[in-house]
């Protein structure tokens, strides 16, 4: 492509995020290996001190700690993260509406234009964004440029931590050249596997490849990423955020594991009304809820059923949630996690009424959902809940349950441990 930049999109990517943000609000862990997780028992996040040790996410601590006896192990403060994340959108929307969280650490930028605006080319553009999410927050990101979604997030990943690659058109086949068929984003292990045996090798032999070839193996994905790869921008950066298209899922893991039916019970619950918190928020309704119970030898128990009228409320759905719950349950057994999945969601703005519901019934839920929905936006999430919940206040205390260093503090009036004010960390020296 002889268009240096017929697109300008960006991808901007924290690197090690959780850990990075840790470091951030205490100088004192830069410079040595640590993970977030303790909370889980399972490693979140490391940052790149510690990977360069071989610590990954996803290895068990107690693993890690053999690795490296001196890592300094954090919980994950989300809240917190959450924060940094918000801020982080906050300064690429300064630069360009056109930004899309795609997670709550990498985004994509749709910069086209904006060079007149800024009076600097793409590249110093990504720069200066690069340079003042570091001066801002005290954490890193890498950052792609190309023009198309693909190739910018293959750029931001080339050069990790603290990197920038810009790749115009008139280069794009000596990234691509570069680039193995695993690096390449919407690629899975089944797909790099077929197409090996294809004898092709990196991103260059697949875009090589006549347009006709590639969609009669891969279909209409594999053709968008073709043409991703080969300049041309054909999936936009999504400025909205897009509703759950096929399911909500909500799951949570406690320790130590548990054998009491209430106290499993009430984990259970609190993850149905996260679940319909979700569901109403986006203004949909479920057909389908389906539950999980995870045993402490990590297989699971499950079922699902399908309601007989779609709703957004756990009141519905509770007497159907018991009946499932009873059914899968073993006296005896430990079980350390739980997971609800709302399936079949459809619109919740139009009501399909059916001759035989109880209407009065309908509305009285709606209202009373809609009261809760009110008091938790000003109050925090799960201030009104369930009966069931007085049953997680019974459990013991665990090492795991350490909570992170802004939770425990509350310094202005009107603070709670669920809801405090939008800042990271209060630090005053006097």
């Amino acid at each position: 492509m002889l268009a240096s930049y017929p697109r300008a999109i960006l991808h901007i990517d924290a690197d090690a995020f959780f850990a990075s943000v840790e470091q951030a609000l205490e100088p004192s862990l830069k410079g040595k290996p640590i993970v977030t997780g303790k909370e889980r028992g399972i490693i979140a996040c490391a940052n790149y001190m510690a990977k360069a040790l071989g610590i990954k996410r996803g290895i068990p601590l107690f693993k890690a700690k053999k690795i490296c006896p001196g890592l300094v192990i954090l919980p994950n403060d989300y809240e917190t993260y959450g924060l940094f994340s918000k801020r982080m959108f906050d300064i690429m929307r300064k630069y360009t509406p056109m930004v899309e969280e795609y997670s709550v650490d990498e985004a994509f930028l749709d910069i086209t234009g904006t060079r007149r605006l800024f009076r600097a080319s793409y590249e110093e553009i990504a720069m200066r964004i690069q340079k003042e999410i570091q001066d801002e927050l005290g954490i890193t990101v890498s950052v792609g440029l190309s023009s198309s979604k693909s190739l910018a997030k293959i750029c931001s990943k080339f050069r990790k931590p603290e990197g920038f690659t810009a790749v115009p058109g008139r280069y794009i086949h000596l990234l691509l050249q570069r680039t193995p068929l695993d690096r390449v984003w919407g690629f899975g292990e089944n797909t790099v596997n077929l197409l090996n045996k294809y004898r092709l090798k990196t991103a260059y032999d697949f875009v090589m490849r006549s347009e006709l070839w590639v969609k009669k193996l891969l279909h209409s994905p594999g053709h968008d990423i073709w043409n991703e790869l080969r300049g041309k921008s054909v999936m936009k950066v999504e400025i909205e955020e897009m509703p759950p298209k096929f399911t909500i899922m909500k799951s949570k893991t406690f320790t130590p594991p548990s054998t009491d039916k209430n106290f499993v019970f009430a984990r259970l619950m609190r993850n149905v009304e996260s679940a319909f918190i979700k569901a109403r928020r986006h203004k949909i309704r479920a057909r389908m809820i389906g539950i999980v119970l995870r045993h402490q030898d990590f297989h699971h128990s499950g079922l699902e059923a399908r309601l007989n009228r779609p709703t957004s409320s756990p009141i519905e759905a509770t007497f159907l949630i018991r009946r499932l719950y009873d059914k899968i349950f073993t006296e005896g057994s430990e079980y350390r996690s739980t997971m609800v999945v709302l399936g079949r969601l459809e619109s919740d703005m139009v009501d399909q009424y059916d001759l035989f519901e109880d209407r009065l019934r309908i509305q009285d839920i709606r209202k009373v959902t809609g009261a809760i929905d009110t008091i938790n936006r000003r109050y925090g999430k799960h201030t009104v809940s369930s009966g069931t919940s007085l049953y997680l206040s019974q459990k013991e205390w665990n090492p795991r349950d350490d909570i992170p260093a802004r939770r425990k503090t509350i310094v202005l009036h009107g603070e709670t441990e669920r809801q405090r004010i939008g800042i990271p960390r209060w630090a005053i020296k006097v």
